[in-house]
């Protein structure tokens, strides 16, 4: 039986003041760094590419890995990219309702926890690339759902 996995790319932008720009989901009240999965076909680098276009407006190039996480239990790997702005301007979406840059110190309690993870990893690695497994019980769209339950 052949194993089938996921593969994740997401890009780490930050503009002059050091701010790393996030997404506001509109499916989940859920920050996150632009990215998604990979389509059939597509090189990690061009992947990224692509979902920051559809998720931000933004026309990016890649400057380097900047990471790859292994999340065994979800049978995925992600890659982070730092990627800088060539062109285009923000523009929100059917993917995100609101989009922002944020400083380390100022990252919303919402956002992906492993994000938030690699974001940290990004500006405390600045001169490897950081292989990591990201493991946890619960993902972030899954706890929300938990609490909204026991809010109601």
């Amino acid at each position: 039986m052949r194993q089938e996995f996921k593969i994740s790319v997401f890009g780490i932008i930050k503009n002059e003041e050091n701010r790393v720009l996030l997404c506001l989901r509109n499916d989940y009240n859920i920050w996150n760094l632009p990215g998604g999965g990979l389509e059939k076909g597509e090189t990690p680098w061009q992947g990224i590419i692509r979902e920051v276009k559809e998720e931000t407006g933004l026309n990016i190039e890649v400057i380097k890995l900047i990471g790859v996480y292994s999340k065994p239990n979800k049978d995925e790997i992600v890659f982070s990219f730092e990627c800088n702005i060539i062109d285009g301007e923000l523009i929100l979406n059917e993917e995100a309702k609101d989009i922002k840059y944020f400083s380390l110190d100022k990252i919303p309690e919402n956002t992906v926890v492993k994000q938030v993870e690699r974001i940290k990893d990004y500006f405390e690695n600045q001169n490897k690339t950081v292989l990591k497994i990201q493991q946890t019980e619960k993902t972030t769209i899954e706890l929300l759902k938990e609490n909204n339950k026991n809010n109601l």
